[in-house]
């Protein structure tokens, strides 16, 4: 269903020309250069050409137009010069701002937020995702009608009863945005409860759920399709994976365990697009345990991980679930620095350095996380009939068995299992 307040989505054009300024605090622990890289990637993954790329350094963010004066006069004139049609700040700007500096730059403006919005309404492929991202718009919208309308001094009669000038033309627009959220968010309420069911049914199966976090364009879906044989979108795109996948893999020692293939996280994610997610992000709230897929060769690696670890913290995931860090993208580094990775992870449990599109390294880490899986697993011998082929066909599926043998009418298994999956074992009816 249209809204009719998609303003920004429907102006953008691919090949729109565009300049990607970031201004600089001087307070990010971030390189200046690599997150000017980063927003220019955000922009070309929608198909924006860009042809500029400024940082301004910012001593004190101006209310009107965020950066100074001089600076709005050389941006406009390399806007006019170059004949660019769009201007994305890597900040966040107030509406006033935005409307300020496109009518200074006479070309269009959009903040951070306005552009991880456009992405992922493009690429959101599930009904459940649409939902999300048009959730999400909507209330990033919401507070900016009051530039995205020319008509909103424009009063609408009301009925007379009281008389009065009725409700402005802003006001009937911000109450059908309400409308339209209260709707969205049941619906997701429905996915999410959805969701649950599954996982649900999951936990009295078992199967542990393994979860793939990480930076966006840290490699997740190249290390997904590694490990399941699938053909998951995978390439050196930013937010190339928006919609969750999941696909059944077999480990040593487990027969079956459930893989989860997320969206990527990104640094200042819009609080937007967190509360939208979260249905989707359940799952990731939800697994046995996390592997997080790191871009070891990025120079702002540290960074993007403080930024996953933050999200992960803003949606609930325990602080105690276990997790391993893939220490991706080796064939990268050069030979120094891939040494140095190699021994830096050699002496830590919790990280395996590998290439998920070379396939090194990622025996290792299948090794370590059925082993993080199985602590704990206990050895039990169970007797059956011999006829109870669903008894043995469970114990295989859920357990290691590590010999079996026949004793008159009697199988005799001697099996390797948690003690959770060995009780319901014993209750399954």
């Amino acid at each position: 269903m249209s809204t009719g307040f998609e303003r920004d989505a429907s102006e953008f054009t691919r090949g729109a020309r565009a300049a990607v300024v970031y201004p600089d605090t001087g307070g990010s622990s971030r390189d200046a250069d690599a997150r000017l890289e980063e927003t220019a990637g955000l922009a070309m993954a929608i198909g924006v050409d860009v042809i500029e790329k400024v940082t301004f350094r910012l001593r004190q963010p101006k209310p009107g137009t965020l950066i100074g004066s001089g600076q709005v006069e050389a941006l406009a004139e390399t806007v006019r010069d170059r004949e660019l049609d769009l201007t994305v700040f890597d900040a966040a700007l107030t509406p006033v701002q935005q409307r300020n500096l496109e009518t200074a730059l006479g070309c269009k403006v959009i903040d951070r937020t306005g552009l991880i919005l456009e992405i992922f309404g493009e690429r959101a492929r599930t009904a459940e995702g649409r939902l999300q991202v048009e959730l999400a718009h909507l209330d990033y919208q919401a507070g900016r009608l009051v530039r995205s309308w020319t008509h909103l001094e424009r009063q609408r009669g009301g009925f007379g009863f009281l008389g009065g000038p009725g409700e402005t033309q802003i006001e009937a627009d911000r109450r059908l945005i309400r409308d339209r959220m209260a709707r969205l968010k049941k619906e997701l309420d429905q996915v999410s409860r959805t969701r649950s069911l599954h996982r649900d049914r999951r936990q009295r199966a078992p199967w542990p759920v393994i979860a793939l976090v990480g930076y966006t364009n840290a490699g997740k879906s190249t290390l997904f399709n590694r490990l399941t044989g699938a053909d998951v979108m995978a390439e050196n795109l930013l937010f190339a994976t928006l919609d969750p996948t999941l696909r059944q893999i077999q480990l040593p020692g487990i027969d079956k365990a459930i893989l989860s293939d997320t969206v990527g996280f990104v640094s200042e994610l819009p609080t937007q697009l967190v509360a939208a997610f979260k249905a989707t992000l359940e799952e990731v709230v939800s697994a046995d345990l996390l592997i997080h897929v790191r871009d070891i060769a990025h120079p702002d690696s540290e960074a993007q991980r403080a930024d996953v670890e933050k999200v992960l913290g803003e949606i609930g995931v325990a602080l105690d679930t276990p997790r391993f860090e893939a220490w991706n993208k080796l064939d990268l580094l050069d030979e120094e620095r891939r040494e140095e990775a190699l021994a830096e992870a050699t002496k830590r449990e919790d990280v395996v350095a590998l290439s998920a599109w070379t396939g090194e390294g990622v025996a290792i880490l299948i090794e370590a996380v059925a082993a993080r899986l199985t602590e704990g697993h206990r050895r039990y011998t169970v007797t059956l009939d011999t006829g109870d082929g669903a008894g043995a066909a469970w114990l295989h599926q859920h357990g290691e068995v590590i010999e079996q043998r026949v004793e008159g009418d009697r199988a005799v298994y001697e099996v390797r299992m948690a003690p959770r999956d060995f009780e319901r074992f014993g209750m399954r009816g």
